[in-house]
């Protein structure tokens, strides 16, 4: 596995856990049951979606400073 994939896939596990127990939380203190379904929904969903950003903004980094090494 390359560095590349290991940094994708930290950035959707953290993101997503982190985003998924706030969200937990929310409904924690709003006095809703905790539902399964909709933690793995919100951890897929930004985990999803933060590995996504991550990806761009590694690639638009790299393009960046191939650009300037020129």
């Amino acid at each position: 596995m390359n560095t590349k994939t290991k940094r994708l896939l930290i950035a959707f596990f953290i993101g997503g856990t982190v985003s998924a127990g706030i969200m937990a939380g929310f409904d924690y203190f709003e006095g809703l049951e905790f539902r399964a379904q909709r933690f793995f929904f919100n951890f897929f969903f930004m985990g999803g979606f933060l590995g996504f950003i991550m990806n761009n903004s590694v690639k638009h980094k790299k393009t960046k400073n191939e650009k300037t090494a020129q």
